[in-house]
């Protein structure tokens, strides 16, 4: 039997446009952490939701990694070949009695699910409309952010019965992004401070069928001059890469580390063993970054 390594951990773009400072920061912290640890890095690619994604952004993705210096472990996995096993838990759950149609608009649901449609039963799981899962008590989630401290959310309270398949017939974020971290190990996590709130989703699902929870991080995010976050939907710009050291240098930074200004001198694999050798990710700190305080 071929033992697998003690730490596994990935970075999962979704294909809706470029790299920009924002991912390139989350992508270099899970790379990173993971090096430092002589874990494996993988890259997944979370091409589930059609209607946003950019043609060829994967592609723009994956090109932008590799000039970077930023190599992964194993075949890049594609949440599109996944559907089968997607529909595969959700038969599970429904199974367990743990989901019901839902036809309520979203103005009716509003910020947090009250239950109006939870009585209702399935004809088929094909039918269009979105399907809910049943959150049982107790639903408080708690653990422990290596970058944040001790978090825990009401699931009840804060969002309720939330959607693991859209009614446009898409598999939500919460359902894939669980199936395919267990199919791939995924033992760490390092990513945006913008996703602890689907992080309390995500262990509640794991629990529910018995996958293991790994080990959570969550960085700052990046902001624009005007507080919010850098994102694809927010027009972020696509990142300059005519000097990848800069940009490493950069987000590295951002990352609370301490490059020396002549490493922008070194071939981009020497920087990088540069920033494994001196990964202090305690120094990782729990408030956003603007870009402009860290761009040259």
């Amino acid at each position: 039997m071929i033992s697998q390594p003690a730490y596994i951990g990935r970075f999962a773009p979704s294909p809706t446009g470029p790299l920009h400072f924002g991912s390139l920061v989350a992508a270099l912290a899970s790379y990173l952490d993971a090096r430092y640890h002589k874990g494996k890095w993988l890259v997944r690619i979370e091409d589930i939701d059609p209607p946003r994604e950019q043609p060829g952004a994967d592609q723009l993705i994956i090109q932008s990694l590799e000039r970077l210096g930023l190599y992964w472990d194993e075949s890049i996995l594609y949440q599109s070949s996944r559907l089968e096993a997607y529909r595969a838990l959700l038969s599970e759950l429904r199974q367990m009695d743990l989901l019901f149609p839902c036809t309520c608009s979203r103005k009716e649901v509003g910020v947090v699910y009250r239950g109006k449609c939870r009585q209702k039963h399935f004809r088929s799981l094909d039918m269009p409309y979105s399907i809910r899962l049943k959150l049982n008590n107790p639903s408080s989630i708690e653990f422990h952010d290596r970058f944040q401290g001790k978090v825990r959310q009401n699931l009840k309270d804060a969002v309720g019965d939330f959607v693991i398949r859209r009614k446009d017939g898409l598999f939500a974020y919460q359902l894939a992004v669980v199936a395919d971290d267990e199919y791939q190990g995924i033992t760490h996590i390092v990513r945006g401070a913008d996703l602890i709130d689907s992080t309390f989703r995500q262990i509640y699902l794991q629990q529910i069928v018995r996958y293991r929870t790994p080990g959570y991080g969550h960085i700052p995010i990046i902001t624009d001059l005007s507080g919010n976050k850098l994102s694809k939907q927010s027009y972020a710009p696509e990142l300059d890469l005519s000097s990848p050291q800069s940009c490493l240098i950069s987000a590295m930074r951002a990352l609370g580390q301490n490059p020396p200004n002549d490493l922008i001198h070194l071939a981009v694999s020497d920087l990088l063993s540069w920033g494994v050798e001196f990964w202090k990710p305690q120094q990782i700190g729990q408030t956003s970054i603007p870009a402009n305080s860290m761009m040259d």
